[in-house]
């Protein structure tokens, strides 16, 4: 009875831990608006979206990436906006990016996660944003198993 309760909690969907409010940006967007939503939300990811379709993914790393003041001066607010007038939110996101769909099985979020190394995946139905699912997300559900 224990194996068959384990097996039925792999094989829960993901849609039942995702984060269905999904903070977005546009490519209009710029990368002190991606920062202060980063901040702000206490996230470290934020797919972006053109007419309800994702074409990327900016994560808080690849801010940290480009911008050299936020790595010498960790406790400041905000980032010199000089680094950030460099670069464009399509120039700095991920492009081709892995997506689930809502019925994928939290096995499945955690072996894609795990073997790609990602730390983020959007999930994506009918090419609509309908959620995004972290590696947070997946600890959480762990830690409630147990």
């Amino acid at each position: 009875m224990e194996l068959n309760s384990r097996k039925m909690k792999k094989s829960k969907p993901i849609s039942e831990i995702m984060t269905k409010k999904v903070i977005t940006l546009s490519t209009k967007d710029n990368l002190e608006t991606a920062e202060y939503l980063f901040k702000k939300n206490k996230i470290r990811h934020i797919p972006v979206v053109k007419n309800n379709k994702i074409i990327g993914m900016l994560s808080y790393t690849d801010l940290l990436r480009i911008s050299f003041a936020d790595a010498v001066y960790d406790d400041e607010e905000t980032i010199d906006t000089v680094v950030y007038n460099m670069f464009t939110i399509e120039q700095v996101m991920v492009k081709n990016i892995t997506s689930v769909n809502s019925k994928a099985t939290v096995k499945e979020v955690a072996e894609i996660l795990t073997s790609k190394e990602f730390h983020a995946l959007p999930v994506v139905d009918n090419n609509k944003l309908v959620g995004i699912v972290t590696t947070t997300d997946l600890i959480k559900y762990m830690l409630e198993q147990l």
